[in-house]
């Protein structure tokens, strides 16, 4: 018998054919690793004499690694998300044509030994041209500048209110209880005593004239409040505190202005919607832009989000601008809760589930939603008790979470398949938990030898055991 192996019918020749799954399905196929100063690129093997190159991250290099590319024959590009270096490339492939998906480095940076740049994008370009990376979701250009201007301004709002937390060291430190008396130093009231003292009115009855008619406290309350040690040094680091806020302020007029001229350009290429509703709120909030959010966004996505319970308008400004209104990025409603990290992350190992914590994370449209969860606790509606009842179940912080998840599920429904969203009711959430807690009792009884019979024949609501 001759040592020589045969080949079977069928088999080819060298190496062995690789399974289904694990067969390259994107041929053109780059990698990109991202750094400050430089970046490495990886294209396939006999496209290029020198298959990794760097390039510098100047705007002149950037155009000339898209050429490069171009030159390579490559039709899409995986590449790392570190920071915000990778936002000008991306931007540039991305008006070049090329298929970009942005990975998080924790999806393929798991393989010890792989620990220099040019092993990181060859790595990548590997990956990808197996099609095992998925891409981190990445809007619409005219959504990403939308979403640009709200992160924008709301860095603005956080950055305004650390000088709001100034002014009240400056007014404890002079020992002018104003901020214990007023709810919002930086209301009517408020504000017009805060200019009086910074120039130089520092009696208490004169400052109180500037008492607002809607404030709850009374006038001699006020004055009470304002006998203060007003040092020269205290005055000073007020009068600051209240320029800086004054010119946050003025920085968030002109990124108001931006948003709205934005939103009207995208209403203009939207289709003709039907007349909007009447608003379920009628009054704005300190912090939100000064135009009619609620009415530009409808002519953008079709629905009012508004609508729900908690979220206002600049709520939904914030929500549309993290994930504008092209909900088929998402197949299933399932896949958007993931992405939201709002769905249950369960680990199994031996068919025993070890965990089903939520992954956490920085995600902003999740951020909101929380928010809105937790001021949707208070409200005499159906996902109102659905949080009580979560709530005195699991406790306060997974409540938030599962209401969360319900209102996610409530804006996929309504972006999606343009459903309005209509509140059941407490009456419809009371009766919906007594008939999952009776059905459990007819399943527990009859487990247990005994079968429930209502008390009264024309009720079958509820029962007692025989």
């Amino acid at each position: 018998m001759s040592g020589k192996r045969t080949r079977r019918k069928g088999q080819s020749r060298g190496r062995k054919e690789l399974p289904k799954s694990l067969r390259r399905v994107n041929l053109d196929a780059a990698g990109i690793d991202i750094g400050s100063k430089s970046h490495y690129v990886a294209v396939p093997e006999g496209r290029d004499e020198h298959p990794v190159r760097k390039f510098r991250s100047f705007t002149t290099d950037l155009r000339r690694l898209a050429d490069w590319l171009e030159k390579c024959g490559i039709d899409t590009v995986a590449m790392e998300s570190t920071s915000v270096y990778w936002i000008p490339l991306y931007e540039i492939l991305e008006e070049r044509g090329f298929e970009v998906i942005l990975v998080n480095a924790r999806d393929f940076k798991s393989v010890p030994g792989r620990k220099t740049d040019v092993l990181d994008c060859q790595w990548l370009q590997e990956l990808h041209m197996y099609g095992l990376l998925r891409g981190s979701f990445r809007p619409d250009a005219e959504i990403a500048a939308m979403r640009a201007y709200v992160r924008h301004r709301d860095m603005l709002v956080k950055n305004a209110s650390r000088h709001v937390q100034h002014m009240q060291k400056a007014l404890s430190q002079m020992n002018v209880q104003l901020h214990n008396v007023i709810s919002d130093v930086t209301g009517a009231t408020g504000m017009r005593i805060i200019r009086s003292i910074i120039h130089g009115n520092h009696n208490p009855e004169v400052l109180a004239e500037g008492r607002d008619f809607r404030c709850k406290a009374s006038r001699e309350t006020i004055v009470e409040s304002l006998s203060g040690n007003y040092r020269p040094e205290h005055v000073f680091a007020l009068r600051q505190a209240v320029e800086l806020y004054d010119f946050y302020q003025q920085q968030m007029e002109a990124v108001d202005k931006e948003l709205e001229k934005l939103l009207h350009e995208l209403e203009e290429t939207s289709p003709e919607r039907e007349e909007i509703g009447p608003a379920r709120l009628k009054r704005r909030k300190g912090n939100e832009p000064n135009f009619d959010i609620r009415t530009r966004l409808y002519a953008l996505t079709g629905t009012d989000l508004t609508q729900i319970p908690a979220i206002g308008p600049y709520s939904a400004l914030k929500i549309i601008s993290e994930i504008g209104g092209d909900m088929t990025r998402w197949p299933t409603v399932d896949n958007f809760t993931s992405w939201a990290t709002l769905a249950p992350r369960n680990k199994i190992t031996g068919g025993k589930l070890i965990s089903s914590r939520t992954r956490s994370s920085a995600n902003r449209f999740a951020e909101v939603l929380r928010m809105a969860a937790m001021t949707i606790g208070k409200t005499d509606t159906y996902l109102g008790a659905f949080y009580r009842r979560k709530a005195a179940r699991i406790g306060k912080a997974k409540a938030i979470t599962a209401t969360a998840r319900k209102l996610a599920v409530i804006i996929y429904h309504m972006i999606a398949r343009g459903v309005p969203f209509q509140d059941p009711g407490l009456e419809a959430h009371d009766e919906q938990h007594r008939q999952r807690v009776l059905k459990n009792l007819k399943r527990r009884a009859k487990s247990l030898g005994f079968q429930l019979m209502p008390d009264d024949p024309l009720d079958d609501a509820c029962g007692a055991v025989t």
